[in-house]
Parts: C-alpha cells; sequence; structure tokens
C-alpha cells in the first residue's frame, strides 16, 4: 500500500505511510492491537489522491466507537484550528502551556520599542531566562508562517531591545525572541529564524520540542478536543476564555449556564476525566 498516493494540507501529493497513522492513533492512547487493526481498515479503503483530512476523519470516527477520549486526543491538530477564527484563545493556551513549564506569564501587552509602540502576545519568565513570544494562529492546515513572519517579528523584538527591553530591569536577563504557531514554518522560514536566533515552534517543530510534544509533556488539552461538545458550545467556551478541559473540570457549573441538556453534562464531564486522566 506505500504506493498509493495521498494529498496533504498543502495539496502535495505523498506516499501514504500505515507506520506514520498507526504512531498517530498510539500517541493518542490507542492501543497496539486497536491501532494496528484502525490502520488495516483504512488501507482497505485507500484510494489513490484521497487526502489526509478524510484518512483523519475515517480514523476518529472508527476511534470513537471504542473511546470518545482517545478520539479526543486523536484530533488535537484539528482542535488547535478550532480556537479561530480570532487568535486570542490561541495567545491564552500558549500563555497556559509557558506556565506549565514553570514561567510567570503576561500576555496581551502593549509596550514601547525605541521607535513605535509594539503589542507583546506573551512575555514570559523564569529566573533570568525571559521570552518575548508572538502566536501567529491559522485556523486552516494549509496556511503556514512564510519568511515575511520572522523578518517582521525579529525587527520588532530589536525595536523592543532598543525601547523597552533596555530598562535597568532587563540587565542580566537571556531575552529570547519566539513565535508560537499551530501550522508549520516555510524552509525559509525557518532558516531565517535560525540565522537570526530565533526560537520557532510549530505543530511538528523542532524535534522533541513542537507544541504536540509540549501538549503531550504537559497534558493540558485544548477544550475544542471534546468530542461531546457541539462546535457553539465550544465557541461559548472560548469567549468566555476557557481554553483548556482542565478549565472546564474546574468550572463544570459553565456547563449548565450555557444551557447544556442536563443528561449530556454527565457524559461531557466523564470525557473530561479521562482526556485529562483524572
Amino acid at each position: 500500500m506505500n504506493n498509493i498516493q495521498i494529498t496533504k494540507a498543502s495539496g502535495e501529493s505523498a506516499d501514504f505511510e500505515p507506520a506514520k497513522l498507526e504512531q498517530s492513533l498510539r500517541r493518542a492512547g490507542a492501543g497496539q492491537h486497536q491501532a494496528e487493526t484502525i490502520t488495516r481498515a483504512i488501507e482497505a479503503q485507500l484510494r489513490e489522491g484521497m487526502t489526509t483530512g478524510e484518512i483523519y476523519r475515517m480514523a476518529k470516527r472508527m476511534l470513537r466507537k471504542e473511546a470518545r477520549h482517545t478520539a479526543a486526543r486523536y484530533s488535537l491538530k484539528r482542535a488547535l484550528l478550532d480556537f479561530g477564527p480570532s487568535g486570542f484563545p490561541f495567545e491564552q493556551y500558549i500563555a497556559q502551556l509557558l506556565k506549565a513549564d514553570g514561567y510567570s506569564v503576561e500576555h496581551g501587552l502593549l509596550r514601547q520599542g525605541h521607535c513605535i509602540l509594539h503589542e507583546i502576545d506573551v512575555l514570559a519568565q523564569m529566573d533570568s531566562h525571559v521570552v518575548v513570544g508572538e502566536c501567529k494562529f491559522h485556523n486552516r492546515q494549509n496556511l503556514v508562517c512564510d519568511v515575511k513572519v520572522p523578518l517582521y517579528i525579529h525587527s520588532r523584538f530589536r525595536d523592543l531591545k532598543a525601547g523597552f527591553l533596555s530598562a535597568p530591569t532587563w540587565n542580566g536577563h537571556n531575552i529570547e525572541s519566539w513565535i508560537f504557531t499551530n501550522t508549520r514554518f516555510t524552509d525559509d522560514a525557518s532558516q531565517y529564524g535560525q540565522c537570526a536566533g530565533m526560537h520557532l515552534v510549530s505543530w511538528n517543530w523542532p524535534p522533541n520540542g513542537s507544541l504536540r510534544d509540549w501538549v503531550d509533556r504537559s497534558g493540558l488539552h485544548p477544550v475544542t478536543c471534546l468530542t461531546t461538545l457541539t462546535r457553539r458550545e465550544k465557541d461559548l467556551l472560548l469567549e468566555k476564555k476557557v481554553v483548556l478541559v482542565r478549565e472546564l473540570l474546574a468550572n463544570r457549573q459553565l456547563l449548565k449556564t450555557m444551557r447544556v441538556a442536563t443528561g449530556r453534562i454527565p457524559r461531557i464531564i466523564e470525557e473530561a476525566e479521562l482526556v485529562c486522566g483524572v
């Protein structure tokens, strides 16, 4: 089956690799037998040119029949896309991930550079290490960060270093420019970022430090991954600045204020608890 060509979100064609599908299923919490069974079932239905989105939906349907919480974890990438259309929930989410790593975090700040005023999406500090973070959210997988993004952000960072970050308060601190995106960077963007000493974090980059790895390590799953919630309910939670499954568990009464049917609430809570491993 490895010679079957599938279509990626970017529009490019690639060989279908069953090992990658099986690995993603195992990563979501599926057992070895379950992951192998689903992979074989999808291989049997493959056709030339099938999209990765179609394969994802097939796998998710099969997982849901066995365990909703596993399907929720499997849908992590899609759940991050569902933070849209504004990028604010993604900023909140990145702030939560940094806090889980031990940083003190502020976000949505306005600070004066040497030349102009700048908005800082995320300002995180742990001891003498400071992260000046820019969050680039996309609500479609085929939207990526090209080289103009790090070029622009690097310019802003230098202006901030000559202004706000030049204050005596920051003397002796290691101040770094980071860019976070939920999709990916083009090769030119990555090359420029590396050359300029920036830190670029995308869905699958860098190795052992990607956004996917970060979520797996922290266990902070986005509330949009829950399969028992409707699209409207997810949007209402985001409006209330609830971006984590854990936050929903800590504020269960929100489901009643959102007029979720009483009979559905136990199923939502059960899935949330299983996703969080409670």
